[in-house]
């Protein structure tokens, strides 16, 4: 796998996350490199978006490489978790291999401008669907459902139990998420510290410049298991957060495509064994039910 750099450059994120890795996220990345994903060989309609792809020899994917369990870049910089994985799926149901997939690092911020640009194929990036959203880009999907919580530092000295209580609390998010614009909107009494990544709101929470962070529950979980002596989960999810592939608008042939092969994952276990590799293994959580795709 090839992956480019977008905010960091791999020397500095290297540093940070493998020093919040546990050793359960350890073993799940190492068990994340043997892919869920088999290669088939197909063949497209001539002029659709997946044969310009093959055809291209190269499927263009952006995701995020600071959190553990779905997105999170190794201590060799090839990124590993579930979100790896249903680009992979995707992939080898197109007939490319892994070595024929680059990966961009995409922040909340950036997903749309990459799709819209024309700089990536598709977005697997935590990417919450939504209407807003749908205006610019299209989905496939969800893949998975996640729900909004709140980390706070281990014995929650700040008595954080929800989003209620988080006024006149300084809480750290990503620009362009939306759980930020949840807190923007609906609590705006909170101080809302925002950054790119949700890396630096735990670098924040830990060194006590922040009172709490809040984004999806699968996203603090991993968080949590890699340093449960400095973060718990309040465990009140508060919304409905569906994950799902982000697409530049208008490619219906693409978008049809890759709920066939989310649906196909689901049927036959791998989407489940992919959960299990990744952000299973590091959660400790046995894969959940399927989501239904959403055909709109």
């Amino acid at each position: 796998m090839r992956i480019t750099r977008y905010a960091a450059t791999l020397a500095a994120f290297g540093v940070v996350l493998t020093g919040c890795a546990s050793e359960a996220g350890n073993q799940a990345q190492q068990e994340a490199e043997e892919t869920t994903a088999e290669v088939e060989e197909v063949e497209f309609e001539p002029g659709s978006t997946m044969a310009e792809i093959v055809e291209a020899g190269e499927l263009r994917v952006g995701t995020k490489i600071d959190q553990p369990g779905f997105g999170l870049a190794n201590t060799a910089g090839d990124p590993e978790g579930f979100d790896v994985e249903m680009a992979k799926f995707i992939a080898a149901k197109m007939g490319l291999t892994e070595d024929q997939i680059t990966f961009t690092e995409t922040v909340s911020a950036n997903r749309e401008p990459f799709l819209q640009n024309g700089q990536v194929d598709m977005v697997v990036a935590t990417y919450t669907i939504n209407d807003t959203r749908k205006q610019v880009v299209d989905f496939a999907g969800p893949y998975y459902e996640a729900g909004q919580d709140i980390m706070v530092a281990a014995g929650n000295p700040e008595k954080i139990e929800g989003p209620e209580d988080l006024a006149g609390k300084s809480v750290c998010s990503v620009e362009g998420s939306t759980p930020a614009e949840n807190i923007r909107t609906n609590y705006p009494e909170a101080e809302l510290v925002l950054y790119d990544a949700y890396s630096k709101c735990a670098d924040d929470l830990r060194n006590g410049n922040v009172d709490a962070v809040t984004t999806d529950n699968v996203i603090l979980t991993g968080f949590v298991a890699g340093d449960p002596e400095a973060f718990e989960l309040v465990g009140n999810p508060f919304t409905k957060e569906p994950y799902g592939i982000g697409l530049p608008k208008g490619q219906d042939d693409f978008r049809d495509f890759i709920n066939d092969v989310l649906e196909e994952s689901f049927e036959d276990g791998t989407w489940a064994e992919a959960w299990d590799k990744t952000a299973g293994a590091i959660t400790n959580t046995e894969a959940p039910e399927p989501p239904k795709v959403d055909r709109y």
